[in-house]
């Protein structure tokens, strides 16, 4: 028997952290009381995703989307094509508006590496169109979101060099 070990490209894309580190960082402080977090995490990954939201004082509530990206890769026991993101709460957050229109499942093709498809900020722009709204380790600044990340960071550094 041959064993094939599958390794992820994300270490040769751009640095990543160990779920001990993310829990460091101070979203706790950083974060409103009353408060949403939609976080994306791949199968695998549900369980440390779930306890990194605790650590930052959310419990999780459901969730709110899965990507069907429409292609298969590798995956540990059948060919896998979805990532999910996770909704967690702290504090009181209104029901979300029209949330009977925004459909869980969306079916998109991937574009770069790691990036998340735009109907899924639409949506949740759209359940909560007045609320402030922050995305970490962004890859790019989208209109009425607040950032922080290094691509974002590289990029408006680029722009500043020029």
């Amino acid at each position: 028997l041959s064993k094939k070990i599958f390794v992820s490209t994300a270490n040769f894309k751009y640095p990543t952290l160990k779920t001990s580190d993310l829990m460091r960082i101070p979203i706790r402080n950083i974060s409103k009381d009353d408060c949403l977090l939609f976080m994306w995490t791949s199968n695998p990954h549900l369980a440390q995703a779930i306890e990194l939201a605790k650590s930052w004082g959310f419990d999780y509530r459901t969730i709110a989307f899965i990507w069907d990206k429409m292609n298969h890769n590798p995956g540990q026991y059948t060919l896998s094509n979805c990532e999910v993101c996770l909704v967690f709460k702290k504090g009181k957050i209104p029901r979300p508006r029209g949330a009977r229109n925004v459909q869980q499942l969306i079916r998109s093709k991937r574009n770069g590496h790691s990036e998340k498809p735009i109907e899924i900020r639409k949506a949740i722009e759209k359940m909560f169109p007045t609320q402030e709204r922050i995305e970490l380790f962004a890859r790019q600044k989208p209109e009425g979101w607040d950032v922080w990340g290094l691509d974002v960071f590289e990029k408006a550094m680029q722009l500043n060099l020029k």
